[in-house]
């Protein structure tokens, strides 16, 4: 029911929607649970990753990847690329967590051979993956939607200080980034300065900010797409 939905009122949907559990997905290494939201007579699909399920890990600090997921949406809005369903961090039937409106997806499209693709949505993807240093984007990351977009999900573990990028998104690695991308790249370079710095803060760290914005000057320095580091496994494992 969503479709004819304003961005804002979606957002509001999953910020202020009762939450009803409908299932668990039982394939993520963090508690990921399936829910409606319902608000005014409005429903919808979402995904509600409670903080208390989160799995600890040795690189990034407990309890932060739901703001990380909410981060990541909020520089995808900032690109215009729109390739981060809407998500938000608020207070569910087990506590604060981050809400994200559920994707349906083309189940006959080869996810192995869309990862290797050219598609446009991808290739912005990419870009935003090397902005917020994803150490993670599988191919069970990817949503191929029926309207022919792909958008990503799953973004708890970015933004890290140190170069993390993981990606099975390598096709376009060394060369020359497209126009689109270097004019977004220089809008998102000032957005960080101001009002998308500002909306980061609560989510990350200065520091994890400040990483972010050097890795935009470093893409316009460059120019291109960044190459696998030699220091850090350049596939997440299992890639898929």
């Amino acid at each position: 029911m969503t479709a004819t939905l304003e961005l804002d009122e979606v957002l509001r949907l999953l910020r202020e929607g009762e939450l009803s559990v409908e299932g668990r997905l039982v394939d993520a290494s963090n508690a990921t649970l399936y829910c409606v939201a319902e608000l005014g007579g409005v429903s919808a699909a979402v995904v509600y990753k409670p903080v208390r399920g989160e799995r600890p890990l040795w690189d990034f600090p407990d309890g932060t990847l739901a703001g990380r997921e909410v981060a990541a949406y909020l520089v995808s809005q900032a690109t215009g690329w729109d390739v981060v369903p809407p998500t938000v961090l608020r207070e569910g039937p087990f506590g604060t967590g981050m809400c994200q409106l559920w994707v349906d997806v083309d189940e006959g499209i080869d996810l192995g051979a869309l990862s290797r693709s050219d598609h446009p949505d991808l290739r912005r993807m990419a870009v935003l993956d090397a902005v917020i240093n994803n150490a993670d984007r599988k191919g069970g990351h990817l949503l191929p939607r029926a309207d022919g977009r792909v958008q990503g999900v799953d973004h708890g573990i970015c933004f890290s200080t140190e170069d993390k990028l993981r990606t099975l998104l390598w096709q376009w690695r060394g060369t020359a980034l497209p126009d689109e991308a270097v004019a977004t790249l220089t809008a998102l370079r000032e957005d960080l300065r101001c009002a998308l710095g500002e909306a980061l803060h609560p989510l990350l760290t200065v520091r994890e900010v400040r990483a972010t914005a050097a890795r935009v000057d470093r893409l316009l320095a460059s120019g291109c797409f960044p190459e696998p580091s030699l220091d850090w496994p350049a596939i997440p494992w299992p890639p898929f």
